[in-house]
């Protein structure tokens, strides 16, 4: 009862957040808490991964799933070319996160954050860091910004897509589930596929307004 009655909440507080952050201003002001929110996400993995609640993870999905499903509806439905930056925003973070797994199985040595995830290290945050850059040399190219500003802004959200993919996993782990769920069999279910995105999104989203691509 408790799970459908916060998937309700969710529900009714996409439909009212889209409505509140129709203005421009609304809607960064979603996006500097989002980021906030992964600062403050960081600290908790940092300092005090075992200190987890079920009010603070509650708060957690709220924080991590509204801003990202506001952003991309957004931008898919306001933004020149809006499916396209979507898309790439999406792809952005699936690349670091396939860098990640196969550096990570072929070079992983020093473990990243051992008390949170023990399988992720250093080497693995590195390819997924250079598969970002290839795909953000990529949507450079495609998208005709410049290169020595939408470089950095890409890799500054693949690593925040670190932050996602660590946060998800502290919360896993502290009810001891090793998969958030079944639909993707092999893929740890379908929280595991989006929560590098849900940290991604919303630095990506903030730094492309800053460059004049969206509002």
């Amino acid at each position: 009862a408790w799970r459908a009655l916060f998937v309700l909440l969710l529900a009714a507080l996409a439909l009212g957040g889209w409505s509140y952050t129709l203005p421009d201003a609304h809607f960064r002001l979603l996006l500097q808490i989002a980021v906030a929110w992964w600062l403050a996400a960081l600290a908790w993995i940092v300092f005090a991964p075992q200190r987890v609640s079920r009010p603070a993870a509650a708060a957690a999905g709220v924080l991590a799933l509204l801003p990202t499903y506001i952003a991309l509806v957004r931008i898919d439905t306001l933004w020149d070319n809006g499916a396209q930056w979507a898309l790439f925003i999406l792809a952005l973070a699936f690349a670091a996160d396939t860098g990640a797994y196969f550096a990570g199985g072929r070079f992983g040595r020093l473990h990243l954050a051992p008390r949170v995830s023990p399988n992720k290290t250093w080497e693995g945050v590195i390819g997924g860091m250079l598969f970002a850059l290839l795909f953000a040399a990529a949507g450079a190219w495609w998208f005709a910004l410049p290169a020595r500003s939408f470089l950095p802004l890409c890799l500054t959200a693949a690593a925040f897509s670190v932050v996602g993919d660590l946060t998800e996993s502290l919360l896993k782990r502290h009810v001891h589930l090793k998969d958030s769920g079944r639909l993707f069999p092999g893929h740890g279910g379908a929280l595991d596929r989006i929560d590098s995105v849900t940290a991604a999104t919303p630095v990506m989203v903030l730094g492309l307004i800053w460059l004049g691509v969206g509002r």
